[in-house]
């Protein structure tokens, strides 16, 4: 990438929220395509819009973002704490706002989920022109078909799916594996399937004890070695809710969700006496290497991105529809989420092929397979 004595102009990029798989190649397509095809000098706000706030930032050069395709996280930073919780405060923003033409930016590419959006759409407010990347594994941003870091995520939980089947055959043992999903089940649903689950708890789908305790009953009587059960975190228990072990007031007290795994665990071991392990994946589902196809999406995406800043076309998020990358606009609604629905198609392929979501609604499918 040239250093260029009398840019176009100056355009920033931050990666806001979680990190996964896919963010450096949204990064490197932002800055390449930016310096190359608009002269655009790029800035790189360090630990999400913490760096505006605090004008931590570096210029971008091709050195830099060159060889990063292929690795996980960001080289940024990332951040989804700090003094943006909405809503947001004026003095926040007024710092945001002076450090932004004081570094005379025409637009900033914010990278990131639904919170990161919502507070890009705030700060548009005030003058600072946005453009938005979708950024989240959970796949339930509504504004676009999928997200980056979402088919990353899924592949680490099907590898790790085959690895815990091959184990769970020697040993004639139920499997419970815990995924991130605090209120969207897409990865539990995809990995599931794609790692031949036998059960998948969503927190989409209500589910009993009972019917979890009857199915696995039915298994263990037909003769079944082993049960695969795969469980978003996010999963309510029957009983009492979703599991959590903490709050966080710097994230608008949301509670840290993870140990329904374990609980299921035990319940089986005491209730069925068959024996039963968990493995809780945690945030090995947000690094490593991207899968080929989310490099080509945060390419595709961060290409976009970089057209629609350098040609002034503002507050809109680069969006998936079918194969084609188009834009949506970036409004206060981006944080309703795109939930799993029970009469999506992933639904009814799960079911026709016996997996069983605890839920009472079974196929004759179900009572056959071994």
């Amino acid at each position: 990438m040239s250093i260029r004595s009398n840019p176009n102009g100056t355009i920033g990029i931050l990666t806001g929220g979680g990190d996964c798989s896919g963010l450096n190649a949204v990064i490197r397509a932002v800055c390449i395509a930016a310096d190359m095809e608009y002269g655009f000098k790029v800035l790189g706000f360090k630990d999400g819009f913490e760096g505006l706030y605090e004008n931590n930032y570096m210029e971008l050069v091709y050195s830099d973002v060159n060889d990063i395709l292929n690795l996980g996280g960001t080289i940024l930073g990332t951040s989804n704490t700090g003094h943006f919780v909405l809503p947001l405060k004026q003095d926040v923003v007024d710092v945001c706002v002076k450090n932004y033409n004081q570094d005379q930016l025409s637009c900033i590419v914010i990278v990131g989920g639904d919170g990161t959006m919502s507070i890009g759409h705030e700060l548009s407010k005030f003058g600072i022109n946005i453009v938005g990347v979708p950024k989240t594994i959970d796949n339930d941003l509504r504004s676009t078909d999928q997200t980056f870091g979402f088919d990353s995520a899924v592949s680490i939980v099907t590898e790790a799916l085959d690895r815990i089947t091959t184990t769970a055959i020697s040993h004639h043992r139920a499997m419970i594996v815990e995924v991130m999903g605090r209120n969207a089940g897409w990865i539990a649903l995809a990995s599931g399937i794609a790692g031949g689950a036998h059960v998948i708890l969503i927190p989409e789908i209500k589910w009993t004890w009972e019917n979890l305790f009857d199915y696995l009953r039915n298994r263990h009587s037909k003769g079944s070695a082993y049960t695969l059960i795969v469980v978003a975190e996010g999963c309510a228990l029957p009983e009492k809710g979703q599991i959590g072990q903490e709050t966080r007031e710097d994230d608008n007290n949301k509670i840290r969700l993870g140990g329904i795994g374990n609980l299921i665990c035990q319940k089986i071991s005491k209730n069925l006496k068959i024996e039963s392990r968990c493995t809780i994946l945690g945030h090995i589902q947000r690094g490593g290497t991207p899968t080929s196809y989310d490099r080509i999406l945060a390419t595709k995406y961060g290409a976009k991105a970089a057209q629609l800043a350098c040609e002034g076309i503002y507050g809109v998020m680069v969006s998936l529809k079918g194969t084609l990358i188009d834009t949506v606009p970036i409004t206060g609604e981006m944080q309703t989420q795109k939930l799993v629905t029970v009469d999506d198609q992933l639904i009814w392929t799960a079911r026709v092929l016996g997996i069983s979501f605890c839920d009472g609604l079974t196929t004759n499918s179900i009572e056959n397979r071994d």
